[in-house]
């Protein structure tokens, strides 16, 4: 076994190869940390002179490389499905392009049109938007950061390390043996050995440092028979914007421009539209053509600049009156990334597969945001639009599990902008709930691949229906896929009935379909509160687990929006639908005996869990939402163990 001879020799050489870690000092891990005397350190008080041990080897089932919302949803699945998990975030914070330091909000397929189509991404996503109704209500991008942190916290089997990035793979052969980061906050090298690893960090250093093919730029129309591709293959690559946000000062702000402000030639902009700008301006933006990994400095430095000469216009142009009494309260300094690598595997995705909803069997997650490829070279290139929207789906599209794991190595996945995709794929699969679908399925994949002891291509293989059903029961959804798992008793019961029926039936339940999609009720829906459901079996089964999935409305966005607006497409507050308190009943014996109960639910998915028992029914007591006068299900399922 030996290390892959990926970094050259020397500084000039790491920057050529554009991985030069975007945190940590500008030193040699190897050789710089030895080289420190201990004759120089004098801690007072102990009387040391030695430095200690900052190098660290840390063993793994799965290693999630990127804590974006792909990440997050990556590892939480992994830990959830019982392997030891680790995540690995190069910030001191979580959430990616949505966190604090960048504040994009989390779209996905949200924007279909019409909007009656709309039914938006649930599992792990759904959970986090939900929790974060339930502790962030003011919708303050900092205490976002926090819900996900506390929401990371409390899952088992899953370690989180911050400031950390992995700089490079250790390989056997086509296999990856361990991740060498780099620690900042402690001067710590980690060496994190595992078993599979899932870089969902966007640029994708690891990836790269394994070896694994990847792409860059734009594909011919040729290649993949894109009608919205250039002619021609060449470089360019989306941009990275950075935003702003702004307050209302209540009287007269005036505004300075700084130093290195770039003035904004409005005259000669091609269809940019500036309003509604309270919350930054998406388009300001620079593109590359050439690496964009190593030119992130360089752009980032005349992003800001061309932030501020657009907000100079806006303030001192007279074309804008209004925001005379708005002052910038807050100015991002780390750049929202749209595009680089992208790492090629079994699968490409292209646009037909989008745009004609190819069906594929292996498929795993979805997404239905538009065609939005940005405009070749952004702001710096006026004479074209902002984004070309080519294309606005009806539906949604799927992806396929081949696209999400390497072509060449072994034992490595990938979630996020940067899967196996053409760049006219990546400009509407890049939005990050859709990126937290690939997530989960990843993330559950790699659960799979650990206890099955085989690699993704396996399970692409032999396994697929295996994953397709636990991401169904995690309440992912895998479009054309009705659930049939052969372990849930529900779908065994005989009978199945509520004590009121509104609409939908309650056999609907049982369907595997566990949304209203396509035109067609799945739901079963109570008239009125306090309502029961119950399901008989003609002979006793053993049960320990019962799952119910309750109604959160899917037709309404609940990301954290900037301008906080409540209409028809999007609430700002707690899903007034979402089941709040219930109770579960067993009958044993002849006798009804509570086994679960819950009083202030926070989730679509309910799952109780309790000793084994022998039981003829059972009986869901349904007591109250947080303000909708009917209760609603959609699945409910039943488990021995």
């Amino acid at each position: 076994m030996k290390r892959r001879d990926f970094f050259k020799k020397g500084t000039k050489g790491a920057i050529a190869a554009s991985l030069i870690p975007i945190t940590g000092n500008a030193f040699d891990m190897n050789s710089d940390l030895d080289n420190i005397k201990p004759i120089n350190w004098e801690q007072q008080g102990v009387g040391k002179k030695e430095i200690p041990n900052r190098k660290k080897i840390v063993n793994y089932d799965v290693a999630v490389l990127g804590a974006g919302l792909a990440g997050i949803c990556a590892a939480v699945s992994a830990a959830r499905n019982g392997v030891k998990t680790v995540l690995v975030q190069d910030r001191p914070v979580l959430g990616g392009n949505s966190s604090s330091e960048i504040r994009v909000h989390v779209n996905g397929v949200g924007h279909l049109k019409p909007d009656n189509w709309a039914e938006r991404e649930t599992g792990i996503i759904e959970e986090l938007l939900l929790l974060n109704r339930f502790q962030n209500p003011q919708q303050s991008f900092p205490v976002w950061d926090h819900v996900l942190y506390d929401y990371v916290h409390q899952v088992e089997n899953l370690d989180l390390m911050l400031n950390t990035q992995a700089i490079e793979a250790t390989m056997n052969g086509n296999t990856i043996v361990s991740a060498r980061c780099w620690q900042l906050t402690t001067e710590t090298e980690f060496t994190i050995n595992a078993k599979q690893f899932i870089d969902c960090s966007g640029d994708g250093m690891l990836a790269a440092s394994a070896g694994a093919i990847f792409r860059t730029g734009r594909e011919a129309s040729s290649e993949f028979n894109e009608i919205y591709a250039p002619k021609v293959a060449d470089g360019w690559q989306m941009g990275a914007t950075i935003l702003f946000s702004t307050k209302d000062m209540g009287k007269p702000m005036p505004f300075t421009p700084p130093s290195y402000t770039l003035k904004y030639d409005a005259e000669n902009a091609y269809k940019r539209k500036i309003k509604p700008y309270v919350g930054g301006i998406w388009w300001v933006e620079v593109g590359s053509e050439n690496d964009i990994i190593a030119e992130a400095e360089t752009n980032r430095h005349k992003i800001m600049g061309y932030m501020y000469g657009v907000w100079d216009y806006i303030k001192n142009s007279g074309e804008f009156p209004d925001s005379e009494n708005l002052a910038l309260d807050w100015v991002g300094a780390v750049p929202g990334r749209r595009e680089s690598r992208r790492f090629m595997g079994d699968y490409i995705l292209s646009e037909k597969d989008l745009t004609e909803h190819r069906h594929f069997e292996d498929g795993v997650a979805f997404g239905g945001w538009s065609i939005d490829e940005h405009g070749e070279g952004g702001i710096e290139n006026l004479k074209v639009p902002g984004s070309y929207f080519h294309h606005h789906f009806k539906k949604v599209y799927e992806i396929p599990y081949r696209s999400l794991y390497s072509k060449n190595i072994d034992n490595l996945q990938f979630s996020g902008r940067n899967i196996s995709q053409t760049h006219i794929a990546l400009s509407s699969s890049r939005v990050m709930a859709t990126c937290a679908t690939m997530g989960q399925a990843t993330g559950t994949a790699a659960s799979i691949c650990v206890k099955k002891n085989v690699n993704p291509r396996a399970i692409a293989q032999n396994y697929i229906n295996d994953l397709q059903e636990q991401l169904l029961r995690d309440d992912s959804y895998v479009p054309l896929r009705p659930a049939n798992d052969k372990n849930d008793l529900a779908t065994k019961a005989h009978l199945i009935f509520g004590s009121s029926t509104l609409s939908g039936d309650a056999k609907n339940l049982i369907n595997g379909i566990s949304r209203d999609i396509d035109g067609n009720i799945n739901h079963w829906q109570a008239d009125g509160l306090n309502a029961e459901l119950q399901l008989e079996w003609n002979k006793p089964i053993k049960l320990s687990k019962v799952e119910i999935k309750c109604d959160t409305n899917l037709k309404k966005n609940i990301f954290m929006h900037k301008l906080s607006p409540e209409t028809k497409k999007h609430t700002s507050i707690i899903p007034v639908e979402l089941l709040k308190s219930m109770e579960v009943e067993a009958r044993i014996n002849g006798v009804w005996v509570k086994v679960g109960e819950i009083d202030n639910n926070k989730t679509r998915l309910i799952k109780f869990s309790f000793d084994q028992i022998k039981t003829t029914a059972v009986r869901l007591k349904l007591k109250e939402t947080y303000g909708h006068k009917n209760i609603k299900l959609f699945e409910v399922r039943c488990y021995e163990s």
